[in-house]
């Protein structure tokens, strides 16, 4: 199928009701590539009127409730990376929950690129809307495996420690 073919036409504002805005599998892996992969500046503004007004996110750093925090903390992750994409790995539905397995490359100013590598669980609505996202990654090591010498040295230590 042709690129141009597989878009999933999006609606305007004016037309935000439940039905037009209710989530499929093939729609949020659409939504989610066209997000972090525009020229390294990540873009919501397609995809937020998937999430209900009554949104709980969480993930490793932050828990955060109703669509304006959520919008917000998008705004402040856009302002802060130089370079962000993402690459869906898998993704799944079971009945009103989604899961996606993905792979984040982040640069935040003055840094190296970062690859995180994470899953996130979409609950859905009645309406078929995002309620609730959960990410799941890990923050450190990821992070600390991009810094020479160090990243090794923190690997040890947790196999050491905890494995």
């Amino acid at each position: 199928m042709a690129e141009a073919e597989r878009k999933i036409p999006l609606m305007s504002p004016s037309q935000n009701d439940s039905a037009g805005y209710r989530l499929t599998l093939d729609i949020v892996k659409d939504l989610w590539s066209r997000t972090y992969n525009t020229a390294g500046k990540p873009d919501w503004s397609h995809i937020l009127p998937y999430y209900d007004k009554d949104v709980t996110f969480r993930d490793s750093i932050q828990e955060l409730h109703g669509i304006d925090e959520f919008t917000a903390m998008t705004g402040r992750l856009t302002k802060r990376s130089r370079d962000l994409s993402m690459k869906i790995v898998n993704a799944v539905r079971q009945g009103d929950a989604i899961f996606l397995e993905w792979e984040m490359t982040i640069r935040f100013k003055n840094n190296p690129s970062s690859v995180l590598y994470g899953t996130s669980r979409l609950a859905l609505n009645g309406e078929g809307k995002i309620i609730g996202q959960r990410d799941y990654f890990d923050l450190w090591g990821d992070n600390f495996d991009n810094i020479p010498r160090f990243g090794k040295a923190y690997r040890r230590f947790m196999k050491k420690r905890f494995g």
